[in-house]
């Protein structure tokens, strides 16, 4: 949820509405999406290549450091999916059209905010490494934080301003005063965090006393992410609210300053509604009516007891448990090992595929990953007969169909994508978990078009991403070429370097050569960010990767990990894979980076043949060649036809070695039987 204008409003008053935090020794709970988001967009991190994971893990990890460090134990709880009513709809397209324009801007050099399309997953990634605490709430996660920080009586760390109006008892601490970074300590022992709380007692107090129970009603007649009634403002105009202000910030302040002086001239919430409504239409007062009480409903107690959870492990959602969904799914959405993706999917029957800093110029980069969503909703085709009347609000009647909510050049359009309707025994969601192993993997590496043959000599962490890559580079839209491919696989060996760094049990020579690998890989990134310009159609490759990385993520956990997770955090570096496809394209080699480290040498040999044999013929012709490759192609048919069989010296230089890095120096590779070696 959010009110507009509210957070700097209250700001703007801090010195009345705010008192000063020393923050230890305390359990707080934590809005999950805000603090990612915080730390995304204001730790200076790069957003234009995709996003750089490793470098986001570290400042999620230091947040955290820095709240042990106080004794403060933090209880982090995430948002699910939508809410069943979907009355965030309106506010959704506009987020989602306003995130479009913003990562547009971003990928012709302005500036913008669009989170990295893994940023939740790496997250959640850190938070189980460093045995976090946390939830992920059936749908919108607010009244169940409010709920519970009441019920141990801590305060609530976020930037949503709806946490002005909730009455907590120990109060909201923002984000943006939350001075983590700046440990101070008391005599010298004691560590804390210098914040802000706001008081909801002195903010009501500078109201004449204004009753806190006017605060829901003040929340919806502003607007919030639930209701924006366009009849409102036939009240707002009449009531003669103050709106004079110039700037767009101004007139918000005005309005917020106005209806808050309006309401505290009434004693409770029945008596300023009535006094509403006499502003309104005799014909609408009934509908308005109800839509706002069923909107200030939004700012009371929640039924969940998220306390039970996190002592007991028993997640209970009311709204959950009358869907009918199998136990085994509600248990692994709480525990975050199925996205608030899934449960859109099964609720709504309709997903948001997230816009990523892209080519507007293309087809959005989601199209690639199309076939693997289209099996995850045939997976979830009967999960329960109670959805019906949920997702057939959304839909028209068509048995198969899910819809997509997609970036169209600049906006936003829902498609309409019909379910692959899968065997007997894959399409009962509450019997998927009794199919073995063996049928679990075979389902997802069917759906990835790999075999599984070619698997066998990756390390099991990078199982998954090559699998992937695999599907990626099959795919001819990606228009994928040898430099990007090479940049993937290497960036892939950030974590194995790491391991191999701190592993205790390496020689002395393995752990030098490790480390002077990652440090030229950290002197690429770096170098990627000090004004390196954004190549839109290398952006758009690697989205692409990034989106089938992601729906094939979503897929492995409906399938309960057939395939390991990949660790994200040292998966994908975007400033990183950017550097290395300039650096590529220039005059560096794959085999000279690589030799200063022969335990990564001998890895990437292993990640380029799992995937070339699935890379499209012509990304190995030497360049130029590609593009003439159909004019050529009568002629080439005819030589061909006389030379089969025959290669050429650098030909079998290629074959017997420098293939594994790729770096194919071939006189004439229309010679030699392409099907034969290349597939």
């Amino acid at each position: 949820m959010g009110i507009r204008g509210l957070m700097s409003f209250v700001e703007d008053h801090s010195n009345e509405f705010f008192t000063d935090l020393k923050l230890r020794d305390t359990k707080i709970v934590i809005d999950g999406y805000a603090l990612f988001h915080r730390l995304s967009f204001n730790s200076n991190l790069e957003l234009r290549y995709g996003g750089d994971y490793d470098s986001f893990a570290d400042i999620v990890q230091n947040f955290f450091e820095s709240l042990f460090a106080c004794n403060i134990c933090p209880y982090v709880v995430l948002d699910g999916g939508c809410d069943i009513s979907d009355k965030k709809l309106t506010t959704l397209k506009d987020r989602a059209r306003e995130k479009i324009q913003m990562a547009h801007s971003l990928s012709v050099g302005g500036s913008g905010y669009v989170c990295p399309l893994l940023i939740r997953e790496v997250f959640i990634q850190v938070l189980i490494k460093l045995q976090v605490c946390f939830v992920q709430c059936f749908s919108e996660a607010d009244r169940d934080i409010m709920t519970l920080a009441n019920h141990w009586n801590c305060p609530v760390l976020s930037s949503d301003s709806d946490f002005c109006i909730f009455d907590l008892k120990t109060g909201f601490c923002p984000l943006n005063s939350f001075q983590w970074r700046n440990i101070n300590t008391i005599k010298g022992t004691q560590n804390y965090i210098p914040a802000k709380c706001f008081s909801l007692e002195a903010f009501c107090h500078h109201f004449s006393n204004m009753n806190k129970a006017l605060l829901p009603l003040f929340a919806v007649l502003c607007g919030n992410d639930h209701i924006n009634l366009p009849i409102m403002e036939t009240f707002l105009s009449k009531a003669r609210l103050p709106l004079g202000a110039t700037s767009s910030k101004g007139r918000r302040h005005h309005r917020i300053l106005g209806l808050l002086n309006w309401l505290s001239h009434f004693a409770n919430p029945t008596e300023a509604l009535d006094n509403v409504l006499k502003y309104l239409p005799k014909k609408d007062r009934e509908n308005v009516k109800e839509l706002l009480c069923c909107s200030m409903e939004e700012y009371q107690q929640s039924r969940v007891k998220l306390q039970d959870f996190f002592q007991c492990g028993t997640y209970v959602c009311p709204d959950a448990l009358n869907l009918g969904l199998p136990e085994w799914v509600l248990v692994a959405l709480a525990k975050g090992q199925l996205s608030p993706f899934i449960s859109d999917a099964l609720v709504l029957r309709r997903t948001i595929l997230h816009t990523q800093v892209e080519n507007m110029q293309q087809p959005n980069a989601h199209r690639i990953s199309q076939p693997i969503r289209q099996i995850i909703y045939g997976l979830l085709l009967n999960a329960s007969p109670h959805l019906d009347k949920t997702s057939r609000n959304a839909l028209p009647p068509q048995p198969l169909a899910f819809s997509e909510m997609e970036r169209i050049n600049k906006n936003i359009k829902t498609s309409i994508i019909d379910a692959v309707e899968l065997a007997k025994d894959h399409s009962d969601l509450s019997k998927l978990t009794e199919l073995s192993l063996r049928r679990r993997q075979m389902l997802l590496l069917e759906t990835l078009k790999v075999k599984q043959t070619i698997l066998e000599p990756i390390p099991a962490s990078l199982k998954l991403p090559v699998a992937v890559s695999c599907y990626w580079l099959q795919h001819t839209e990606t228009k994928t070429k040898l430099h990007h491919l090479q940049s993937l696989l290497l960036s892939m060996l950030v974590g194995p370097l790491t391991a191999i760094i701190n592993s205790p049990g390496k020689e002395e020579l393995q752990e030098d050569g490790a480390k002077m690998l990652y440090a030229e890989f950290q002197r690429v990134k770096v170098q990627t960010r000090l004004g390196t310009r954004l190549d839109l159609d290398t952006a758009h490759i690697f989205c692409q990767w990034q989106s089938c990385l992601q729906m094939g993520m979503y897929l492995n956990q409906l399938l309960s990990t057939p395939l390991p997770e990949p660790d994200l955090t040292r998966l994908y570096s975007g400033s990183l894979v950017h550097g290395l496809c300039q650096q590529l394209l220039a005059s560096t080699s794959v085999e000279s980076l690589l030799s200063m480290c022969p335990e990564a040498k001998q890895l990437y040999e292993h990640l380029f043949n799992a995937t070339r044999s699935y890379a499209p013929t012509e990304i190995f012709l030497p360049k130029g060649k590609s593009n003439s490759k159909k004019k050529r192609q009568k002629k080439q048919n005819t030589s061909c036809s006389k030379n089969r069989g025959r290669t050429t010296a650098h030909t079998k230089c290629w074959y017997k070695g420098n293939n594994r890095f790729g770096l194919l120096m071939v006189e004439n590779l229309e010679e030699h039987s392409e099907a034969s070696d290349l597939e």
